[in-house]
């Protein structure tokens, strides 16, 4: 009679199937694609912007245009969320654990929605990353469009609002005395020997700090409010005629076309500060809707490059 051993020390290969996935997702390989995609993202915008700074100059005629430099960065944004994209997505597909007894389709779809969630959490990171650099890009153009009511205040009161042509230019050109070279009216014949030379500083006290701020004043307030008042300009030119010996019609003369020049150059400064606004609120516009669509290029990339990569993962 044979003898059967209770327990047998013989080992078996263990034939089993490997256990189910309890969960339909794989959040170690979302962060791991997200985290590949948000540096590699960051890499090529460091590398873009190396590029394009070595691609314009401060010089005239040198360099790519502003219209040239603005298409390639478009380009180049779109370029680095279609890569970055596609590689945070492949990795979270290849890297994602086996789904056992489950259907292809929804295979399929777990893969896709990998994808999808590898980019949403680049896409958190980076936006993390460069809030600050989006804020200042949003809230400068912001910003510029919304002190375009404000600038002509601003450009009136403030002398050096306006470069080169500031409101005391203006004014210290309303004080110019006449050329000495001619003779003031009433005089006597400029050959005659035995008339003396007139000496506009004797005849003429210059005129006083006080009173070139006064008439700064009244050429403020007239230029904000649009209209020079008759008495504020017979005033000034009576200033003006005791300190230059002018007619008083001739001040007046002068004080309006020097408020006419005033107000064309405030006129001009105003249409360049809207140009400037207008400018920046184009510029600001065209990046956020070209961001959002080079978005969406990544997210599409991302999940379809996830169906691959969880292919190549259950072959």
């Amino acid at each position: 009679m044979t003898h059967i051993p209770e327990h047998s020390t013989a080992t078996y290969p263990d034939t089993r199937l490997p256990a189910a996935s309890s969960s339909a997702v794989s959040w170690g390989a979302i962060f791991a694609g997200a985290a590949a995609a948000a540096s590699l993202a960051l890499i090529l915008l460091m590398l873009g912007a190396g590029l394009g700074l070595t691609s314009v100059s401060p010089w005239e005629n040198h360099g790519l245009d502003a219209g040239t430099v603005g298409i390639a960065a478009i380009a180049w944004l779109a370029f680095t969320q279609i890569v970055a994209s596609g590689m945070g997505g492949y990795l979270s597909g290849r890297l994602r654990t086996k789904w056992v007894d489950t259907h292809t389709d929804e295979v399929y779809f777990r893969d896709t929605a990998h994808g999808f969630l590898a980019w949403a959490v680049a896409a958190l990171i980076s936006a993390v990353l460069l809030t600050s650099t989006l804020g200042t890009l949003v809230g400068g153009g912001a910003k510029i469009v919304g002190n375009v009511a404000s600038g002509a205040a601003s450009l009136a009161n403030k002398s050096s609002a306006i470069p080169g042509s500031s409101m005391d230019y203006f004014v210290n050109t309303m004080f110019r005395a006449n050329n000495p070279a001619t003779p003031a009216n009433g005089a006597a014949d400029p050959a005659s020997s035995t008339v003396a030379p007139a000496t506009p500083s004797a005849s003429h006290p210059s005129v006083s700090p006080a009173q070139l701020a006064e008439v700064t004043g009244i050429f403020a307030n007239s230029i904000t409010s649009g209209a020079l008042p008759q008495d504020d300009r017979q005033y000034v030119a009576r200033l003006i005629a005791q300190n230059t010996g002018i007619s008083q019609q001739e001040a007046e003369q002068r004080v309006q076309s020097t408020y006419d020049k005033a107000q064309a150059k405030l006129k001009e400064a105003k249409e360049k500060a809207q140009q400037a606004a207008d400018a920046a609120r184009k510029t600001t516009s065209y990046l956020m809707l070209w961001t959002f669509i080079s978005l969406l290029a990544g997210a599409f990339v991302a999940s379809l490059c996830a169906t691959f990569g969880g292919r190549q993962r259950d072959l």
